[in-house]
């Protein structure tokens, strides 16, 4: 594909700049990425989304005005260059570009807010102040790209797998699961909040006939939390279907992971290069292990835990350490899931529900949901919720709705999985947590 900039049409990107196209006139456009004047010759670093390309300038070959142009370049400026491919071993891609014409599209400020050369390494504060900048580099680009892969990957099972896309409202009237964690807006002459779930209407969707129905989206969660592992805007991935049970929709789950995994290796391994990450892909399914023998797990390597609590990070870091990769963390406690999660027929005590860990950091929850309206209602009751706030979302359980089951995965967490970076702000462009609004 070719894309035009006045009289300027640009024919390659530095990915398809090969020896096999030595002799061939091309136009290259990017940002200068570095330049090194030794006098009696110039080289400039070129980098475009591909890669990066050397721009070789003898003084002997080239006209002086192309030598006066170079010189005249700044780091980061936008460029586009004409000029002859030529082999050099020593060269990225083992080709060259000798220059014939070179127009300067856009000259870059100096100083730069930071080193996209990574000559001098910057804080995260400081990148993120300057995102756009710090996405000129590889192993950050890579991050999205690898990112991008995945949610390819994942519509591609889904839609293989005759699901429906779908998209939910994210200004709502009422709390998703209850609780404070939620952003309040104004609404006209009403409060709202921002949606920390589409779980209430992909449920709807169960009464609706859709079977089976996914939503990629943002969620909102004001929690106060200050950890590399949580935002308060994120990218949810959602699953229902009905007529299944939380055993059905874990092996559904198991399957597009192992599928993402499979495709990121196939397909993301110049990005995985870059940063410098090998991704193990685990043979056959993920293994599970229930919450009782967790709690036995999490107390024989000292981390006191009582049955019927939740997991503290000690506790998901002690289990984390015994668990190497990712499991199913199955058969919690009814009482510390949310209200629609379905009680286990022979242990009542117990939910049908299950989380997703890779190592010690949770991917995904989901159960079976509760469809019957009087149990619905009996288990909101005992978590404290006002019946009346969900007007809507109970209608849809008193005319017929089918059993399903469901989870939602945080993207932005599988991806540092993908990817092997330690803090979630890597993995999103812009980042907002309790300290952050900007850029």
């Amino acid at each position: 594909m070719e894309y035009s900039l006045g009289t300027l049409r640009r024919t390659h990107y530095s990915k398809d700049i090969s020896p096999e196209i030595a002799g061939e006139e091309i136009l290259l456009m990017g940002w200068v990425h570095e330049i090194r004047d030794l006098g009696g010759i110039i080289f400039v670093i070129i980098r475009d989304r591909d890669g990066l390309m050397q721009i070789t300038a003898p003084s002997k070959k080239v006209d002086p005005s192309i030598l006066e142009d170079l010189r005249a370049l700044r780091k980061e400026s936008v460029v586009a260059i004409k000029g002859t491919v030529q082999e050099a071993g020593k060269a990225p891609n083992g080709v060259e570009i000798i220059p014939a014409e070179i127009n300067i599209l856009n000259l870059s400020n100096q100083p730069l807010p930071l080193d996209p050369t990574e000559k001098v390494r910057a804080e995260i504060d400081t990148r993120l102040n300057s995102r756009f900048l710090d996405l000129r580099k590889a192993n950050v680009s890579s991050i999205f790209k690898i990112k991008a892969n995945m949610f390819k990957t994942i519509r591609e099972y889904f839609y293989e797998n005759e699901v429906i896309e779908i998209n939910t409202p994210k200004l709502v009237a009422s709390a998703t699961e209850g609780g404070t964690e939620l952003f309040p807006i104004t609404y006209f002459e009403k409060e709202a909040f921002l949606g920390q779930s589409p779980q209430l209407y992909k449920q709807m969707m169960m009464g609706a006939g859709f079977d089976k129905v996914f939503e990629i989206a943002q969620i909102f969660r004001a929690e106060e939390h200050d950890t590399l592992r949580h935002l308060n805007e994120a990218v949810s991935i959602d699953f229902e279907a009905s007529f299944m049970d939380d055993r059905d929709v874990l092996k559904i789950l198991d399957g597009m992971i192992t599928k993402v995994l499979q495709s990121t290796k196939e397909n993301c391994a110049a990005e995985l290069e870059a940063l410098n990450f090998t991704l193990d892909i685990p043979e056959g399914p993920f293994p599970e292990v229930t919450y009782d023998d967790a709690v036995d797990i999490i107390n024989s390597k000292g981390v006191d835990m009582e049955w019927g609590e939740d997991l503290s990070r000690e506790a998901e870091k002690a289990l984390g350490d015994i668990q190497d990769g990712f499991y199913f963390l199955t058969q919690w406690p009814l009482a510390i899931k949310p209200f629609y999660a379905m009680p286990d027929s022979e242990r009542p005590e117990i939910s049908c529900a299950f989380d997703l860990m890779y190592k010690n950091l949770e991917i995904s929850s989901g159960a079976t949901r509760v469809h019957q309206y009087d149990l619905l209602v009996k288990q909101m009751l005992e978590r404290d919720l006002n019946p009346d706030g969900f007007g809507a979302y109970l209608n849809a359980f008193k005319y017929g709705m089918a059993p399903h089951a469901g989870w939602g995965v945080g993207a932005d967490r599988l991806a540092m999985v993908l990817t092997g970076v330690e803090n979630i702000r890597e993995t999103v462009l812009f980042p907002r947590d309790r300290h952050r609004l900007t850029p």
